[in-house]
């Protein structure tokens, strides 16, 4: 399990004062104004820093790190990923899972679905190479290693999800292949 979960992105620096303009990847943006400490992720390195202010414009959040005051520092850390470690992140519901655990699980088909999926004997469809995130239910991309199907995060068609084994239990409905 990843130890460090990513809840935003830095797109553009903001004003004079070293702000940043951040897309959450986050489904509670409010969590900037929860979190105190982060972590900084770029090509360059990672830095820790605090965050001292937030604010809020459209889809974006407008954060002031500590370690940054002017544009010129901020602008080295555009497109950086704002991490926070796991033992900060929101607690989870029964069946919720962080996207970053499920990314890389190997995801099997029932009994049932096998003769649909054409696959082996051991089930293996693929491995989930992105989770879209569409409002009404969460959407698995997985990638078969010839193309990618989606499957829906609804009860019919996920059976199980093993974190600690990185593996996911699928139902294929007709005409999800």
């Amino acid at each position: 399990m990843e130890q460090f979960l990513r809840i935003g992105v830095i797109t553009s620096t903001h004003g004079i004062k070293g702000e940043v303009k951040v897309y959450p990847t986050t489904d509670s943006p409010e969590r900037f104004r929860e979190v105190k400490n982060v972590i900084l992720r770029s090509k360059t390195g990672e830095i820790e820093t605090g965050i001292t202010g937030v604010r809020f414009f459209k889809n974006l959040a407008i954060v002031k790190f500590s370690c940054f005051q002017t544009p010129e520092e901020a602008a080295k850390y555009r497109s950086a990923d704002i991490m926070i470690h796991r033992k900060d992140a929101q607690p989870l519901e029964e069946g919720e899972y962080y996207i970053a655990d499920l990314l890389g699980c190997r995801v099997f088909v029932d009994e049932e679905s096998r003769e649909m999926a054409k696959v082996s004997e051991d089930g293996l469809l693929g491995t989930v190479k992105d989770v879209l995130q569409t409002g009404a239910n969460d959407v698995y991309i997985v990638d078969t290693g010839s193309r990618e199907l989606l499957i829906p995060v609804i009860k019919d068609c996920i059976k199980n999800v093993d974190i600690e084994k990185g593996e996911i239990l699928v139902h294929l409905l007709p005409g999800l292949i």
